[in-house]
């Protein structure tokens, strides 16, 4: 059994991987912050403070802890057992140290942070007061929407914690809401933050960029009775783009390196010299994009000295 100082002098205790029910402090009421509190009371924790500064923040609060007083920071940081960082990466070390500096965040309290590119380092000013440092970063993307808060239960969540103790209290909280804890090594975070960003952030774009070519691509084409082919999400092109793009995304992840098709795989030299042209006469940008991609496509299928002619010229 483990057990854990709390700021009231009780003792907190894990049964096998059960955390004790713990006062939760979200600093701020974001989307993944009040995502996160929603999935903490929903395993029976209590959510008892957050910090929300914009409208939005204040109505997203309201929506989704309806029960939950909107306090200043160092009130949340007083209340709380647990207390959430849940703030863009950029803000965190100032949020950090200013905490510190209040005196408010009790000794014994769980800290815990939601960026994926920090781990614990970025908690020394807390963690040498006494509390417990915890980096328990999920993997995925939010959006605002009540989707964010199923999502939780199928994502993975990167964590970094001290010790054993402290692997097992956030193995705990993560396995509480559904989720899968993976450890991620205190050095390798910035890397491991990489990756997903590559994955998520630039997924987006390569399927943004693929829309734009359709789009013009298939107007004027429309057949009788279709709806126009618009720049707005949820048309023609997106349900022609749609099977495609999750079928390549499904059979990567199951495959790998072997799911790959099209003219790169295929070594036809003469269809990519063909996109390159189309797309230029769209976006030059976008056929740059293209030709970017392409070529490290090339290199990871090894493909042929005729492709990458065409692709470093």
């Amino acid at each position: 059994m483990l057990q854990s100082e709390f700021p009231d002098g009780s003792e907190g205790h894990v049964e096998g991987l059960r955390p004790a029910r713990l006062k939760v402090g979200i600093v701020s009421a974001g989307r993944v912050g009040t995502a996160l509190g929603v999935a903490l009371e929903r395993a029976e924790h209590v959510v008892v403070a957050c910090s929300a500064i914009s409208n939005a923040s204040v109505q997203r609060a309201a929506r989704r802890l309806p029960d939950t007083p909107i306090s200043p920071v160092p009130e949340v940081a007083a209340a709380s057992e647990l207390l959430l960082l849940a703030v863009p990466d950029a803000e965190l070390p100032a949020l950090i140290s200013g905490l510190a500096a209040t005196g408010e965040v009790r000794r014994g309290t769980i800290v815990a942070h939601t960026s994926g590119a920090n781990g614990i380092g970025v908690l020394a000013p807390l963690t040498e007061q006494g509390c417990l440092p915890l980096a328990i970063h999920p993997a995925m993307t939010f959006t605002g929407a009540d989707e964010d808060i199923t999502r939780l239960s199928e994502a993975c969540f990167g964590v970094t914690a001290a010790d054993e103790i402290g692997y097992a209290i956030a193995q705990s909280l993560v396995l509480e809401i559904g989720g899968e804890p993976v450890r991620v090594r205190e050095d390798a975070r910035t890397l491991y933050h990489a990756a997903l960003a590559h994955a998520s952030n630039h997924v987006v774009t390569v399927i943004a960029d693929a829309l734009e070519a359709l789009r013009a691509a298939l107007a004027g084409q429309e057949l009788l009775g279709q709806e126009l082919v618009v720049a707005e999400p949820g048309g023609v092109a997106e349900r022609v783009l749609a099977p495609l793009a999750r079928a390549a995304l499904e059979n990567t992840l199951q495959r790998g390196q072997a799911a790959l098709t099209g003219p790169v795989a295929r070594g036809d030299a003469a269809a990519i010299a063909g996109h390159l042209a189309a797309l230029q006469e769209v976006d030059p940008s976008l056929a740059e994009a293209y030709r970017t991609a392409s070529l490290r496509t090339a290199q990871r299928a090894r493909a042929s000295a005729e492709v990458i002619k065409v692709l470093t010229r």
